[in-house]
């Protein structure tokens, strides 16, 4: 009963074993009454049943005793209190700028430097939990293969899909940067970022790599670029008549211009040579960017004191009527 139940002053409900002395007092007190005639024999009453006022005599004594017990209660002033959290996130939009060309294809990441980062990228999304995430995918041109959303089992779908070969070959860094520019500029999130991943020298596009990270700093995007590949050479599957075959390729990545690029933005720049390595910036990014979130704990009142001085009141107007009407005492 008052298991969810607390008690502003709970010292009032040291009164209630007093309500076990009172029910003996009235015991004793009623042994103790001397009827006033003496028979010698009451054998000749034996066979008179004892009528329902008879059985109820000490009803309206226990009506009283229930009522003092209630109204000790709730003098107690009885409270329940539901409790709960409010939660306040400071929301981050992510673009993913995803670099498709052919050379992701090289395998110098396992099985190859797409799918790895495919993998990091489903990862990272996975660990989010209210931010909205954008997806674009580059090579020759950039499209946006999933605009801002915070349904994330379409955004991994989506990735899920993505092939090298989409899009006609080439690198167009600038202007992947500018799509990314373009599906955030207009948020509302306390911080955006773009998260660029590429194996590659810019070759193509209108819009220049520099000129696309200042447009960003503008808006208050901040870029993190990642440059996907091993030092030195790396193989890369070739389509012969005869199967595929590997050849060495010279990995060229413009770590100098990736680098001006996170700096100009205030982000920063990542080198991944191997899968680990790659693993481990998706998870410094992670950290970097996390949703602030501020919980405060609340707990909120109710009384019941009205609920037990109503029931005390209660039984007391139903013993004052009972001692007045069906239960009453004729001299």
């Amino acid at each position: 009963m008052f298991s969810n139940i607390e008690f502003a002053y709970g010292w009032v409900l040291f009164f209630l074993p007093v309500l076990p002395l009172i029910i003996f007092w009235y015991w004793k007190r009623n042994k103790k009454v001397s009827p006033d005639f003496t028979y010698s024999s009451l054998n000749i009453f034996n066979g008179i049943k004892p009528t329902i006022k008879e059985r109820l005599i000490h009803l309206p004594f226990l009506l009283r005793v229930l009522a003092l017990g209630l109204f000790i209660i709730a003098l107690a002033r009885p409270q329940t209190f539901a409790t709960g959290e409010n939660v306040y996130t400071e929301g981050i939009d992510v673009a993913v700028l995803l670099d498709i060309s052919g050379s992701m294809l090289a395998e110098d990441f396992k099985p190859n430097r797409l799918e790895a980062a495919k993998k990091e990228i489903d990862k990272f999304v996975q660990g989010r939990t209210s931010d909205k995430i954008g997806l674009v995918v580059f090579a020759r041109e950039s499209f946006t293969q999933c605009p801002l959303t915070i349904d994330y089992s379409v955004l991994r779908n989506l990735l899920k899909d993505i092939q090298s070969g989409m899009i006609e070959d080439g690198t167009a860094i600038g202007t992947a940067i500018a799509n990314g520019v373009n599906r955030l500029k207009d948020s509302k999130a306390e911080s955006k970022v773009i998260i660029l991943l590429t194996d590659g020298v810019n070759n193509s596009g209108e819009v220049d790599p520099i000129t696309a990270a200042q447009i960003a700093q503008k808006f208050g995007i901040r870029i993190y670029a990642i440059g996907v590949g091993t030092k030195g050479q790396a193989p890369y599957p070739f389509k012969t008549p005869l199967g595929t075959r590997y050849q060495m390729v010279p990995v060229e990545i413009d770590e100098a211009a990736l680098t001006q690029i996170a700096k100009i933005t205030e982000g920063k720049y990542f080198r991944a040579t191997d899968n680990k390595r790659l693993e481990q910036i998706y998870n410094e990014i992670d950290q970097l960017e996390k949703t602030r979130v501020e919980i405060t704990s609340y707990r909120q009142a109710k009384e019941l004191f009205y609920v037990w001085a109503g029931g005390g009141l209660f039984l007391l107007l139903f013993e004052f009527g009972l001692i007045r009407t069906y239960l009453r005492r004729l001299p």
